[in-house]
């Protein structure tokens, strides 16, 4: 666990000299520990929040921070809020999959992009003077933002080599929801070329299309896509409307806050809405193939049909002179048979006449 100190100028990480909320003048303290070590031993690492902020952590929520399938949510009490929000494993953050599932996944042929959507929680506790943060140990968007925060430097006219620092523990907690929103929002490209790839797979006439099972796993993933957003979405309306209702601060940083939790919540708007389109998108192809295969039967029958409907009166005219009588006419002349050959092609002929005309041997559209 590791406790830095954020104040105007510098950030400071692991003081000499432990801080607490109560020997904080200026600025405030971030307090960050892996799922590791809280769920190692939970009560020692409660009791050492309760030492640094001097706030107690209910049972309940312990156990949502140490939960690593929690869904996103919020939830404020009259010393802290909560906020647990999930983000995306990315390479090398998520719990490797079992060898059986793996085989199976890679049989099926996931798309690259859509096998990307697993998902860790990130807890957040909001007390005065401090923010408590507990992820997973190889969280990069966690571990990039508090490497820029330590290489923060301000230089001698006043001006900085980057953004200036959170003045308040909701801000920074913003910040790292708006980055962790942005891994989604990364997402839509691939996510939409993987999907264009499916749809040329339905549509494509030469190949028939049979990986259906790599299908329904991608719409589940969509799916779920969808369900983590919206719950996301609701909880950054929850956490907005405790911030409207609760916020004792000047109006200017109530502002911030309010722009900034408002930037999220359209930030995972854009998400859910492309989500969406891209699900619809997967769904109108599916329908578009079983028409195009539909059509396509019909054509196969109809050629079938005008095929049958040529040979009928040629087998009954071959069913007449197969007849054992002596005596028929043509049985015997000399050029009965050519007579015979002569009637059956006009009557191809006549027969295809009639189909054209009523529009039966039109090419494909």
């Amino acid at each position: 666990m590791d406790i830095l100190y954020i104040n105007e100028n510098q950030v400071s990480l692991n003081p000499a000299t432990p801080p607490t909320c109560a020997t904080v003048t200026g600025g405030f303290l971030w307090v960050d520990a892996s799922h590791e070590e809280v769920s190692a031993d939970p009560e020692a690492w409660r009791a050492k929040i309760a030492q640094i902020t001097g706030t107690h952590i209910y049972d309940l929520h312990l156990k949502d921070v140490t939960n690593l399938a929690h869904p996103s949510y919020f939830d404020s009490t009259q010393d802290y809020e909560m906020v647990v929000f999930r983000k995306l494993a990315l390479n090398g953050e998520a719990v490797p999959k079992p060898v059986d599932d793996a085989e199976e996944i890679l049989k099926r042929r996931m798309p690259a992009a859509l096998s990307k959507l697993a998902t860790q929680p990130v807890s957040f506790l909001l007390v005065d003077k401090a923010l408590v943060t507990v992820r997973s140990s190889k969280s990069r968007t966690i571990e990039n933002i508090r490497a820029r925060l330590l290489e923060y430097k301000t230089k001698t006219d006043g001006s900085t080599h980057s953004n200036r620092l959170p003045t308040s523990p909701e801000e920074l907690m913003l910040r790292l929801l708006n980055a962790m929103v942005d891994q989604y929002l990364e997402l839509r490209q691939p996510l939409t070329q993987q999907l264009d790839r499916w749809q040329h797979a339905l549509l494509d006439p030469r190949r028939p299309f049979n990986n259906w099972l790599a299908l329904l796993d991608s719409r589940i993933e969509l799916r779920k896509l969808d369900s983590l957003c919206e719950e996301q979405h609701d909880a950054m309306q929850e956490l907005r409307d405790h911030i409207v209702d609760t916020h004792d601060g000047n109006s200017h940083a109530k502002d911030l806050l309010l722009v900034r939790t408002n930037d999220v919540i359209e930030h995972i708007s854009r998400v859910l809405n492309h989500a969406r389109r891209l699900e619809a998108s997967l769904e109108s192809a599916v329908q578009i193939h079983f028409a195009a295969m539909a059509h396509r039967t019909s054509e196969i029958m109809r050629t079938l049909t005008v095929i049958t409907a040529l040979f009928m009166p040629l087998t009954l005219i071959t069913g007449i002179f197969g007849m054992n009588f002596e005596v028929m006419p043509l049985l015997k002349h000399a050029s009965g048979f050519w007579i015979t050959m002569g009637i059956m092609l006009f009557i191809v002929i006549v027969l295809l006449g009639y189909f054209r005309s009523k529009r039966y041997l039109e090419g494909r559209v």
